[in-house]
């Protein structure tokens, strides 16, 4: 099959340190837009990259929410937003 040997050759920890990155107790999804067009989706998208935006794109989810007669698809872009970090103790230095 093509692409298999790629496959492959990768080190089987990516998916793992994903998996850790993204956890639920390590943050949310933060939803950043939402739109039943696509069109205003890829613009969005457009502005958001040629504003220079200080997002962190590998930690960026695009859904699409299929839809069917009575509900329309739906496209939705999200961002992961970290837990913050424990408090640092005043006495330590």
């Amino acid at each position: 099959m093509p692409g298999q040997r790629k496959r492959r050759r990768q080190p089987p920890s990516e998916p793992r340190q994903s998996a850790e990155r993204f956890a639920p107790e390590a943050g949310r999804w933060s939803v950043l837009f939402e739109t039943q067009d696509v069109s205003e989706r890829r613009a969005y998208v457009r502005r958001l990259r040629a504003e220079g935006s200080r997002i962190d794109w590998s930690a960026v989810r695009m859904d699409t929410l299929c839809g069917r007669l009575k509900q329309p698809t739906t496209y939705r872009l999200s961002l992961f937003v970290p837990n913050p970090g424990p408090a640092p103790e005043e006495g330590a230095r």
